[in-house]
């Protein structure tokens, strides 16, 4: 059922940017991630690319000899991101687990772990595909959504298909639990909160920021309202 949300076109009926807006922070993300740990890969691959903006952006800002690859399951988002293939940036409309050829010095997975039915057998196989993997991970589970009685996580499962749910420690667990060598890891505002600097917004969440400044993980667990950023191998 959940696959053919992305297949048959529901999934941009709901989200007809399909999420190009959040590209330019999610690729800050990714490069922050890169430069910290001074890792230097020449080729790149984005399981689950959407529209393919991700990839199209760090074209522009990395070095030229990286090249970029990216795998998209959905015909919607493939015929988006076909239009901007060029020199050392490629976009196939395949699963990349069914690509025997595929293996990349750095593979990243944004923000699509909790879409896959089977993510655990997805991040075992996922794992051949390259040396590091850099996984942005939204974290829903908090204190506050639960109080909410998940109404937060309800929406988001009806509108952008997450059908899996992480706190910090779950998340880091389950990479642990497929195999993966956990390098480094942040959290990162989610990306609604990015985009939206009205002053409400600020004061609404001005105990969490105050908090996070002094208990990164507790924050997050109590408030929400994060993702997390790891790069793992």
């Amino acid at each position: 059922m959940s696959k053919k949300m992305y297949t048959e076109g529901e999934y941009l009926e709901k989200n007809p940017t399909w999420h190009t807006q959040d590209s330019h922070f999610k690729t800050r993300q990714i490069l922050d991630m890169i430069e910290k740990n001074a890792i230097q890969p020449t080729s790149i691959c984005e399981v689950g690319c959407g529209a393919g903006e991700i990839l199209n952006q760090l074209h522009s800002q990395m070095s030229d000899n990286v090249s970029f690859t990216g795998y998209e399951i959905s015909p919607q988002a493939f015929e988006i991101c076909d239009q901007k293939n060029k020199e050392r940036l490629q976009y196939n409309l395949k699963d990349v687990l069914q690509d025997d050829k595929a293996f990349f010095d750095l593979v990243l997975v944004m923000d699509v772990i909790e879409h896959v039915e089977d993510y655990l057998n997805f991040l075992r196989e996922l794992k051949k595909k390259g040396e590091y993997k850099i996984f942005r991970i939204p974290l829903d589970l908090s204190v506050k959504t639960i109080f909410q009685q998940c109404t937060h996580i309800l929406t988001e499962r009806k509108t952008v298909g997450h059908i899996h749910y992480f706190t910090k420690e779950l998340a880091l667990a389950a990479l642990e639990d497929t195999g993966y060598e956990i390098v480094d890891c942040f959290f990162t505002p989610l990306i609604t909160y990015l985009r939206d600097n009205s002053l409400k917004l600020k004061i609404k969440r001005l105990p969490a920021n105050i908090m996070f400044k002094f208990n990164e993980d507790a924050t997050a667990r109590i408030f929400g309202g994060y993702s997390l950023m790891v790069l793992a191998r």
